[in-house]
């Protein structure tokens, strides 16, 4: 997408403000490769924006949950992660209709969904950068509570918080003694598209196996398998 009155466009209707920049805007929605397609004519892709809204999006979550709850760190640190999450983010953008914004080079736009779905988090936390730069942090905040803390009651009543190795550790030791083994079962796919299969044993027996674009991801889908087995059959 080219045409800046679409960005102005959204800016005012999904942001409440007109930037002062509109380039800025435009340019928290362009990925890297559509750079690579056009270089004649662009000249900046989000990620140095990206790098300025995770920070600004982590802080303003922080500054959230110290100032209204009166928890331990590792519990606050464990809510602050589900909500900053790429999944969290992700949707949040899909639902703000970041999507049909983005700069995409032909090939990205051809890209798996999980791709797309990294792209489309990481345009999100671009935007918020962009808000930062051109209108300040209490707009940004806005953004920010309006999209991301605004689902904060949905995950404390659903307990997707819990990190899931963390308590499926909790259980395994109490039941049977032993901690969790995680091993890579299958790594495929380009480097930069990678997809881990990752198993969790338990006594070198697989109690459970996850999918993701890293190894962490992989293990955190195993765990929550795993966990299935222990809490719903009691073994």
């Amino acid at each position: 997408m080219n045409d800046s009155n679409a960005y102005q466009k959204f800016s005012e209707n999904e942001l409440g403000f007109s930037f002062n920049n509109i380039g800025l805007l435009i340019t928290a929605f362009t990925h890297r490769s559509y750079l690579n397609e056009h270089r004649k004519t662009v000249f900046e892709h989000n990620e140095r924006l990206e790098f300025l809204g995770d920070a600004v999006l982590e802080l303003v979550v922080t500054e959230y949950l110290f100032s209204n709850y009166d928890e331990q760190e590792g519990i606050l640190t464990n809510w602050r992660s589900a909500l900053v999450r790429t999944e969290s983010i992700g949707a949040a953008a899909q639902k703000g209709g970041l999507e049909t914004l983005l700069r995409l080079s032909r090939g990205e736009r051809r890209g798996t969904r999980r791709a797309r779905d990294q792209i489309l988090a990481n345009a999100f936390e671009a935007l918020i950068g962009a808000i930062y730069v051109d209108q300040g942090y209490d707009q940004a905040k806005a953004y920010i509570d309006k999209t991301i803390l605004s689902t904060f009651s949905e995950i404390l009543s659903k307990g997707t918080w819990i990190d899931p190795k963390s308590q499926l550790q909790e259980v395994v030791q109490s039941r049977v003694g032993l901690t969790p083994v995680y091993k890579v079962i299958v790594e495929e796919g380009p480097d930069h598209d990678k997809l881990f299969t990752v198993g969790v044993y338990v006594d070198n027996q697989l109690k459970g196996q996850g999918r993701g674009p890293s190894k962490q991801a992989g293990q955190q889908q195993a765990a929550e398998e795993a966990l299935k087995h222990y809490l719903d059959q009691k073994s």
